[in-house]
C-alpha cells in the first residue's frame, strides 16, 4: 500500500474509532470528547498556519471568536436558525482572516507575531466595549430553542456529540487534502525556504494569504460549533488565553502533523482536568495548577518528544505519517 493510501486509512480508522467511543464512553468523558473534537478543530485551524506554513500567530483567538460571536450573536440576538447562524460565524472568520492576513502579512518574524497579537487584543477589548451586546465577560448563554436543528436539539449530549464528530471528521480530512495539494506543498516550501520559493516562481504573499484565510475559517468554524453545542458566548473565550493555548496543543501534538493537534488538545485538557481534582486532593499543600502540571509536561515533552508527539513518532518510525 502507497504513503498516501496509509494515511487515508489512518484518518479514517481515526474517525471510526471516535464514533465507537460514542456508544461506550461514561457520561462525563463523552462531554470532555465532543468538547475536546471542537477544540481540535481550533487547533488544526491554527497547525495550517503555523505547523506548515511556520507563521507564528498570537492572534488566533480573534478568528475563533469571529465564529463564537458570529453564530452567537446572530442566533441570541436576531433569532437565526443553527444552519444561519453557523454559516454567519464562518463568514465572520473568513472576512476577518482576509482583513488582517492582507495587512499582517506585510510583516514577517516576530513583527507578524506582534502585529496578530495587537488585532487580537483589539478585538477581546471591542467584546468588552460593546456589553449591550456580548455581555463582556459575563457572556451570553444561548437557551435550548436556539440551539434546535430541526427535530434535533444540539443541547442533547448524543447529537452534541456527533455534531461535534462530524466537524471534526470533515476539517480532518480537508486538512489532509490541503497539506498533500500544490498549496500544501508549497505553504512547506514557504517556511523552509522563502526566497528560494520565490526565486522559483510561486506568488508566497498568495499563498501565505490562502493559508491565513483557510486557517481563519476553520477556528471559525470551530468557534461557531462551540457556541451552538455548549451555549455559551463570552469575552473570556476570545482572550490572549485563547491564542497560546492552541500554539501549545499544536506544540504537545506535533505541528505539521494532521492529528497531532486532536492529541495534543486531548493531553492538555486531561493534564488540566487531573491537575484541578485527583492531584489537588492528594497533594493538597502543594497548592498544584494547571500551569505547573502543563509546565512540568512541556519540559519533559520537549526532552523525550522534541518534534511533538507525532511529530517524533513520524521522525523516528513512522515517515508516512502526514
Amino acid at each position: 500500500m502507497t504513503d498516501a493510501g496509509k494515511a487515508w486509512m489512518l484518518h479514517v480508522a481515526l474517525i471510526a474509532a471516535l464514533f465507537a467511543l460514542h456508544f461506550v464512553l461514561p457520561a462525563y468523558h463523552h462531554g470532555v470528547l465532543a468538547r475536546v473534537m471542537v477544540l481540535a478543530v481550533f487547533a488544526m485551524g491554527y497547525n495550517l498556519l503555523f505547523g506548515y506554513a511556520g507563521l507564528l500567530s498570537l492572534g488566533h483567538a480573534m478568528f475563533f471568536g469571529a465564529g463564537l460571536y458570529g453564530a452567537g450573536l446572530a442566533a441570541y440576538h436576531l433569532g437565526w436558525s443553527v444552519s444561519a447562524a453557523f454559516s454567519a460565524g464562518i463568514l465572520a472568520g473568513i472576512s476577518l482572516s482576509l482583513a488582517v492576513g492582507v495587512l499582517a502579512l506585510r510583516t514577517t518574524g516576530v513583527a507578524f507575531m506582534i502585529v496578530t497579537m495587537m488585532f487580537a487584543q483589539a478585538f477581546y477589548l471591542a467584546t468588552l466595549h460593546f456589553n449591550a451586546w456580548t455581555r463582556g465577560d459575563e457572556g451570553l448563554v444561548l437557551q435550548t430553542a436556539s440551539r434546535t436543528l430541526g427535530s434535533l436539539s444540539l443541547a442533547d449530549p448524543a447529537t452534541r456529540y456527533l455534531a461535534a464528530l462530524a466537524l471534526f471528521s470533515l476539517v480532518l480530512l480537508l486538512t489532509l487534502a490541503v497539506v498533500r495539494s500544490r498549496l500544501g506543498r508549497v505553504l512547506v516550501a514557504i517556511r523552509e525556504n522563502e526566497p528560494r520559493t520565490i526565486m522559483l516562481g510561486y506568488d508566497t504573499f498568495a499563498a501565505k494569504l490562502a493559508a491565513t484565510v483557510l486557517s481563519g475559517a476553520i477556528c471559525a468554524a470551530a468557534g461557531a460549533a462551540y457556541a451552538l453545542l455548549f451555549g455559551y458566548v463570552g469575552s473570556t473565550l476570545v482572550s490572549v488565553q485563547y491564542s497560546i493555548l492552541p500554539l501549545l496543543w499544536v506544540l504537545m501534538g506535533g505541528a505539521a502533523t494532521t492529528i497531532g493537534p486532536l492529541i495534543g488538545t486531548l493531553l492538555m485538557y486531561y493534564l488540566v482536568d487531573l491537575s484541578g481534582g485527583p492531584l489537588d486532593r492528594l497533594l493538597p499543600g502543594w497548592h498544584l495548577t494547571y500551569l505547573g502540571v502543563v509546565g512540568v509536561a512541556l519540559v519533559l515533552l520537549i526532552l523525550f518528544f522534541p518534534k511533538g508527539i507525532l511529530g517524533t513518532v513520524r521522525g523516528r518510525w513512522l515517515r508516512w505519517l502526514p
